[in-house]
């Protein structure tokens, strides 16, 4: 199923249905600030499986997630001072965090470090969505098997096709990567040059 929404005034009629498909462990594509993304509830099991297996992905390498904001990430992982400050001049953006995740993330979603990825995306639909869900949402780049990109969401619902049970357009998205920051230890460290300014960490 293919539904438009608008990316800067989400429609809350149609953020519900969605968010009612991920309760019942449906699984979506969404546009997200780099990518479209394919992702669900972080709290059922049996769909982040199944996304497991749409992408065909190994246990041992955890999605990161998405939460609407400093607060809700303070729920789902340990968040110092610094990081704290340092998240807040960043966020919403194009961002992925490594953090020290909480006892409420799942264990398949934590590294063997303990660690999660974690952002918040700067797309209203991405937002509203965990904040009518109530838990955060699995991100990961909605591409083939081989590493196309999509960038049209009705080519997202002809490749996955039933795999998805719902596909969100809201316009086009960058198709580029998050930059991956971790703040573990108060020691910034990127993993991954993608989309956002990083100047802040160069010394």
């Amino acid at each position: 199923m293919l539904i438009h929404i608008n990316p800067e005034n989400p429609q809350l009629r149609l953020i519900r249905q969605v968010a009612d498909i991920l309760r019942g462990g449906g699984i979506i594509a969404y546009p997200t600030d780099t990518y479209y993304g394919i992702g669900c509830d972080i709290m059922n099991k049996k769909a982040i499986d199944r996304v497991y297996q749409i992408k065909e992905r190994e246990k041992k390498k955890p999605f990161s997630f998405i939460c609407s904001d400093l607060k809700n990430i303070s729920d789902y992982a340990k968040v110092s001072n610094y990081a704290y400050k340092t998240m807040k001049r960043m966020l919403p953006g194009p961002y992925t965090f490594i953090l020290e995740g909480s006892r409420l993330v799942p264990k398949i979603m934590l590294t063997n470090r303990k660690t999660a990825g974690i952002r918040v995306p700067d797309h209203p639909i991405c937002i509203e969505l965990v904040k009518e869900l109530g838990n955060p949402i699995i991100s990961t780049s909605a591409t083939a098997e081989d590493g196309t990109v999509f960038y049209d969401p009705s080519f997202i619902q002809d490749h996955f096709g039933k795999r998805i049970d719902m596909v969100i357009d809201g316009g086009p998205a960058p198709g580029k990567p998050s930059s991956v920051i971790s703040l573990i230890g108060d020691e910034p460290v990127i993993l991954r040059e993608g989309m956002g300014d990083l100047e802040v960490f160069e010394y």
